[in-house]
This record gives C-alpha cells, sequence and structure tokens, in this order.
C-alpha cells in the first residue's frame, strides 16, 4: 500500500515505524511503503552485522526481531551462502595505537582484531561467528568478534591441576589444545580437552574433559578415545564433531561426535605408514575436511569428498616447501583461488598463496597475531 506524504521531508519529525520504508521524491515530498514484517526480515538478514546492531534500535519489534535466534541463525546462513569466509588475524595486546588493517580479497575481508586478555592461544576456526581463546593458566574465553560480546569460562580440571603442579616460568608443563564447537541438535556449545594420559592419568591412554554451555560445568566423559592422540595437531570442528589425527602407526582421524558424547573413527589418512608427522595438520577449506602433509619438497593438500556417500581424499594443491623453511597451517580459500595459510606460531608469517599461478605473497608481518577464519554473526554462546 502506498501512501504520499506531501509535507515538507525538511525539519519534519514524523514517525515512520519499524515495519515501513521511506523513499525520498522530487525533494520535497515521502513516499511511505508500508511492508509486511517478514518481508522486512527478509531485508534485514541480508544486512552486514554492524548494521543489524545500530537496527535495533528502530523499534522494539526490529529489535525482537534480530534477537531471535531464528532471525540469527537465517543471518548466519545467508551470509555463508552469499560470500566467503572471513579471517582475522588475532592478537592479545592492549596496544591502542595499533591500527586496525584491511584487505579485500573478492567478497572476503581479511582485518586485524585485538583482545586484550593473558590469553595466547586460539582455537582452530570458528563456530557461528564465535571464536574462542585459551590458555592453560587462565579462564578461557569466547567472543564474537563482529558484535564484541564473550563471556569467561570456569577453569577446567586440567587447566586447576597445571595450574597447582606447574610453574608459568617453566617451559616443559604440558599443553593441550583446546576444541570448541556445537551439538547441533539442541544448540549447545561445548569445549573439548583431550589429551595423552601419560602426565596425568597414567591408568587411561587419553583423558577427556567436557564443558557444556548449557549448564556451566566441566565434567568427564567416559569412555574415552583409545588411541593416542597427534598433540601438535589442534582439533578442528566441522559438522558436529570435533576431530583429531591420532598418534598410532596408521594415523587415522579420530571424531567426537558433540550430541551423543562418543568416539568414533572417521576415516584413514592418506599418508604412507611411519613416516614423521610433526608437520602434518587439518583444516577446513570450502567446507571440506582437509589434511595437510609434508611429502618431500612439496606440502600436499587433500580434501576429503563424501558427497557420493563414501569417503575419499582428492589432492587439492601441491606447495613448494622449498620456499619455506617451515610448514605452513591452511587457514582458508579467499575469492575462490587464494589460500590463506600461516605458521604454527604468531613469529611465523602470513602467506597468501594463488593455486593457479603458484605464486606467493607475504600478506602481513610475523608477529601479527594468530589467524582464524569465521563468518560474522550475531550468536553468543549464551546458556539455553
Amino acid at each position: 500500500m502506498l501512501k504520499r506524504d506531501r509535507s515538507s521531508v525538511v525539519g519534519s519529525k514524523r514517525h515512520i515505524d519499524g515495519s515501513s520504508l521511506a523513499l525520498k521524491r522530487h525533494g520535497s515530498s515521502v513516499v511511505k511503503l508500508l511492508l509486511p514484517h517478514d518481508v522486512v526480515g527478509l531485508i534485514l538478514e541480508r544486512l552486514p552485522v554492524e548494521s543489524l546492531l545500530r537496527f535495533k534500535c528502530v523499534s522494539n519489534q526490529w529489535k525482537s526481531t534480530i534477537e531471535s535466534q531464528f532471525f540469527q541463525e537465517r543471518q548466519l546462513i545467508r551470509r555463508m551462502e552469499s560470500r566467503g569466509p572471513d579471517v582475522l588475524v588475532v592478537s592479545f595486546d592492549d596496544d591502542k595505537d595499533k591500527d586496525v588493517r584491511r584487505t579485500v580479497f573478492g567478497s572476503s575481508i581479511v582485518s586485524t582484531f585485538r583482545f586484550p586478555t593473558t590469553n595466547s592461544m586460539l582455537c582452530y576456526g570458528s563456530c557461528d561467528g564465535l571464536v574462542c581463546i585459551y590458555c592453560v593458566y587462565s579462564p578461557i574465553i569466547v567472543v564474537n568478534p563482529a558484535t564484541k560480546w564473550h563471556r569467561r569460562c570456569p577453569l577446567s580440571n586440567l587447566q586447576q591441576f597445571i595450574i597447582d603442579k606447574f610453574c608459568k616460568e617453566e617451559y616443559d608443563f604440558p599443553n593441550p589444545s583446546l576444541g570448541f564447537g556445537k551439538d547441533k541438535l539442541n544448540g549447545t556449545y561445548k569445549q573439548v580437552w583431550l589429551y595423552n594420559s601419560s602426565e596425568f592419568h597414567p591408568e587411561n591412554v587419553t583423558t577427556c574433559e567436557i564443558f557444556d554451555f548449557s549448564n556451566n560445568a566441566w565434567r568427564y566423559i567416559h569412555p574415552t578415545s583409545p588411541y593416542r592422540i597427534n598433540h601438535y595437531q589442534d582439533p578442528v570442528y566441522f559438522d558436529g564433531s570435533l576431530h583429531w589425527l591420532t598418534e598410532c602407526k596408521e594415523s587415522k582421524i579420530l571424531s567426537f561426535h558433540l550430541h551423543t558424547e562418543t568416539f568414533q573413527v572417521l576415516c584413514e589418512v592418506p599418508f604412507l605408514p611411519g613416516r614423521d608427522t610433526v608437520g602434518d595438520s587439518m583444516c577446513i577449506l570450502d567446507n571440506r575436511l582437509c589434511l595437510s602433509e609434508i611429502n618431500g619438497p612439496a606440502q600436499l593438500i587433500w580434501s576429503l569428498d563424501s558427497s557420493a556417500g563414501n569417503k575419499m581424499w582428492k589432492k587439492l594443491c601441491s606447495i613448494d616447501f622449498i620456499s619455506f623453511s617451515y610448514p605452513l597451517v591452511p587457514i582458508a580459500i579467499l575469492d575462490e583461488t587464494k589460500l590463506f595459510l600461516q605458521g604454527r606460531n604468531t613469529l611465523e608469517q602470513l602467506v597468501i598463496h594463488d593455486l593457479h599461478a603458484k605464486s606467493y605473497d607475504l600478506l602481513l608481518d610475523p608477529k601479527t597475531g594468530i589467524a582464524v577464519y569465521y563468518y560474522q554473526s550475531l550468536f553468543s554462546a549464551l546458556s539455553i
């Protein structure tokens, strides 16, 4: 329905409600277009998070819509379908003089993000736009970089054990990697410590401790993994499960389902047995589980194809390892042809590898921060 308001726009304080759009015509009149609120919702879900946060003040109806779980799920799905992932390079200092740096690759943006904390490690990747920052000596923090929402979690039994037994100044204390993901059936976020037990509980092969955001508590999982895990490799979240590489002679991908809370072997890896696994890594590229291995002078990246119902490894690309003195961890594919990689720590470079031209560019200097892929969202890890 169209209503023409012929009063002057200049100086007018006429109220426009949350379900209408105003269009300026001929410099002196306004056409008010009334839209059903569900149509307004479809328009809003296409907007960036920064705009949605501002638009919450337009009306109570808009605020209620934007804060609803249904809308937040739709917004994230729309963003993932319409553009590639963004990459955050996270630093933990409080140097306010450092400028935010942004580089655009097609629909993706690589930008720096500062979050002052004593924690110094990141879980690989992100979950629903949430990033998990952790350290064995201090509370884990989950943060949404787009909205700046964050939450601190209580210390786990593992963290409390390390605090009581080891000094921060020691360099030989255990340093397990944390996993973070989501139970897709009930929407609950979970954190998981899975570590080889030799230094903690010698009677078990591994120990698993899980934090459930719905009850804000840590608990042990039994039975745990029968395989020792590769402690050089960060766990990777994908499609409702966390994944680890095992340490056995014929390496396997170990999967932990976050709803059933059970372990199973997902598949074997495409590597030759008995080789050095220090340079191996697991990642998510183009929404597929991938593996990276050092093979002679090259770094090979394999992609797991499950489209036909059978799990099959396909070689995604080969990187000239001679160009680097260390293996690089794949972070994301940007603009379809740009592979973003980083070394295993913040002293190593962040590199863009062109998959077609086979060329390399240094994107950011060392010590900039730790890179993580993510999609902007409105989610927060609140208790459900």
